[in-house]
């Protein structure tokens, strides 16, 4: 395989089911956490090494090394591996999705911003999702008439602090999720339910339906629900691992265990609550993201400029959402009809969100 964003937590379980299964990992791509990198090739010995910053190629030890975006693309090109696993956070993860469809090579897909921002213009034929969420819906697929969807959310580092005091969090509270270890940026996302938002448009485009929702499950045992015509529902559970939704992606089924199964006498008791617009400012919008999924590329640019901006300590917790729903205003007309529109609508939301 190729692996794009060893080092990230979905990487890092994407060696773990590679070092189960005994898989071949051609390819490493990773940013600036050389020193785990290193120990990746040490035990993985890629044939390629593709990293950020030019400046830290003297530091990894392999002698076929580049770095930077162009170098990922040609990566993927020269590969003779037929899987892509692209890990990427954000929208430096599109291209190499991209890529992967024209080459074609099977995409197991973690980085969601391709689907929320360019969904429309990805062949979905070899592309498999990475997300609890998504692999529990697609578990859950039977041959009956679906009514609707619904996905849960752990409710973020926030989901029980006081309300009149969001708006002086610090970073560091900000980054403690309750139930996931997970990057940064993801970490934020999930405070704010912008995340959600994101798994909500690519559930959208996986499984060609609007009537979907999303509901707070604190323990993270429940994944997905599907609800039937017939007025039944299923639910998928399973425990906080992303490993079980990589091994599927990866080897397409798998007939041995890969998590220990859930307990429910020693859980006890499962708590369900409702994204409050208090809570989370952004579910405001919802439904308007939800008809109008033209709006992913806007929603993602301006929420990466926001997050980054709260991390550099720019902005306070609840200006994220703010600038957010700002850009969603401006931009509300777009209409992509073209992968070159959609960098172009990128550009022009990022610009006017850094003001």
């Amino acid at each position: 395989m190729i692996l794009l964003g060893s080092t990230g937590s979905i990487g890092v379980n994407t060696l773990n089911i590679a070092r189960k299964f005994d898989l071949n990992v051609e390819v490493l791509v990773a940013g600036r956490n050389i020193k785990l990198l290193n120990e990746q090739i040490r035990e993985f010995k890629p044939k390629k090494v593709v990293i950020d910053r030019k400046e830290d190629i003297s530091l990894v030890c392999h002698d076929n090394i580049s770095f930077g975006e162009t170098a990922i693309l040609e990566a993927i090109e020269n590969s003779s591996s037929k899987t892509v696993v692209n890990a990427l956070v954000g929208f430096l993860g599109l291209k190499p999705t991209l890529k992967a469809i024209e080459c074609g090579k099977k995409i197991a897909l973690a980085n969601k911003e391709s689907l929320v921002v360019a969904g429309k213009f990805i062949d979905q034929k070899n592309l498999s999702p990475i997300d609890s969420e998504h692999f529990g819906l697609w578990y859950l697929l039977q041959n009956k008439k679906i009514d609707s969807m619904m996905i849960t959310a752990s409710g973020g580092s926030f989901r029980d602090y006081p309300l009149d005091k969001l708006s002086n969090v610090s970073i560091k509270e900000a980054l403690a999720h309750p139930n996931w270890s997970m990057g940064n940026k993801i970490t934020i996302d999930s405070a704010t339910m912008t995340n959600k938002m994101f798994e909500l448009m690519e559930a959208a485009w996986l499984f060609d339906i609007r009537k979907l929702d999303a509901i707070i499950e604190t323990k993270s045992l429940i994944h997905a629900f599907i609800n039937f015509v017939d007025g039944s529902t299923t639910a998928h559970i399973a425990n906080t691992s992303m490993q079980l939704p990589i091994a599927y992606a990866i080897l397409g089924r798998c007939d041995e265990q890969i998590l220990k199964p859930v307990n429910l006498i020693d859980i006890g008791n499962l708590e369900f609550k409702k994204i409050e617009v208090s809570r989370y400012p952004i579910w405001e919008i919802k439904d308007e993201i939800l008809n109008n999924l033209d709006l992913g590329v806007v929603l993602n640019a301006a929420n990466e400029v926001a997050v980054s901006k709260f991390l550099n300590s720019q902005i306070g917790f609840l200006d994220i959402s703010k600038i957010t729903m700002n850009a969603i205003k401006k931009f509300n007309n777009v209409n992509p009809t073209s992968i070159d529109e959609i960098f172009q609508i990128d550009k022009e939301v990022r610009k006017y969100c850094e003001l």
